[in-house]
């Protein structure tokens, strides 16, 4: 199996993102080849400082960067030859059986659509999170910013792609899929979620469980909260300051210790017909490593396949 690892993404590479293909590699078995796809030479004075063999690595040389603030359309476009780009042509030839980047999330968002291409039957793919729950485990929230409008035949895909992500990856049986709304009342909230509720609440394509409202994101009550990517993306940044929050204040919980981004590594993109997992921007080694080995663990599962068969 070969892993593509863009090594020019994110705002502290290429220094954080190979050694976190370092910390994956240690890690992987040898059925798993590390691709990295990037400056190479700076790949190589890397892995001479840290001594560490590069022929540990496959390597790729590209000699152009897509910027974090850059058009994501534009540049997938203007840079043929960007770390991004080429490995979503890797990725859509075969080359590769993942793909992950901690770069300009537009352009992995673009590359995933126009290079390997959205599964047959699915309108929009989704970005996807991990939630922790207070009793342990943890839940699965999409979409959380690749889609800020939505239509509520896309909110009931996004179920259906979330309960097989949180089944095939985290091996939650059953998972209880959830509506985000203003209240628990099947008559409550916007045009959208009102729609959306008689949609979810007719199919037998996942376990669905009604609405559920933000004060109970963190509870037991759901495994796979499903909302538009505008409120996705506030809820996610609202998790994610509560970590830095505490570090700040000198707190120290367990629970709180958990909404710590390096643990789960990237968003998956979800509805593409190929492993593609998108990291912070601001990724340290250990967010790469687990960002690798989400992207190993997609791959493996055979999600990709059963996302085909259920959109047949």
């Amino acid at each position: 199996m070969k892993i593509g690892l863009d090594i020019m993404g994110g705002d502290y590479a290429p220094k954080a993102t190979v050694l976190g293909a370092i910390a994956a590699h240690k890690v992987l078995s040898a059925a798993h080849r590390l691709v990295l796809i990037g400056d190479k030479p700076t790949a190589l004075s890397l892995l001479e400082e840290n001594n560490y063999s590069p022929d540990n690595f496959d390597f790729v040389h590209t000699t152009q960067v897509i910027g974090m603030g850059e058009h994501p359309t534009k540049a997938i476009s203007q840079k043929p030859d960007s770390s991004i780009a080429v490995g979503f042509k890797m990725l859509k030839d075969g080359e590769l059986d993942a793909f992950s980047s901690a770069g300009n999330t537009g352009a992995m968002l673009v590359g995933a659509v126009f290079s390997v291409k959205s599964i047959p039957g699915v309108i929009r793919p989704a970005m996807a999170t991990t939630v922790p729950k207070l009793k342990g485990g943890l839940g699965i929230l999409l979409d959380v910013g690749a889609n800020a409008d939505c239509k509520p035949d896309t909110l009931l895909q996004f179920g259906v792609l979330g309960s097989l992500y949180a089944e095939l990856i985290y091996n939650i049986q059953s998972p209880k899929v959830a509506l985000m709304n203003i209240g628990e009342e099947e008559e409550k909230g916007n045009l959208l979620t009102q729609a959306t509720y008689p949609l979810m609440k007719d199919t037998k394509l996942f376990n669905f469980v009604g609405n559920i409202e933000g004060r109970d994101v963190f509870g037991s009550g759901a495994d796979v909260i499903v909302t538009d990517g505008f409120t996705g993306n506030v809820i996610l940044k609202l998790a994610e300051s509560f970590y830095m929050i505490t570090l700040k204040k000198g707190l120290k919980d367990e629970f709180f210790d958990r909404f710590n981004y390096e643990q789960y590594g990237g968003s998956p993109i979800l509805g593409v017909n190929a492993p593609v997992v998108v990291g912070h921007g601001i990724s340290n080694p250990e967010a790469i490593k687990n960002m690798v080995l989400l992207s190993k663990d997609m791959a493996e599962s055979g999600l990709i396949e059963k996302m085909k068969q259920a959109f047949q």
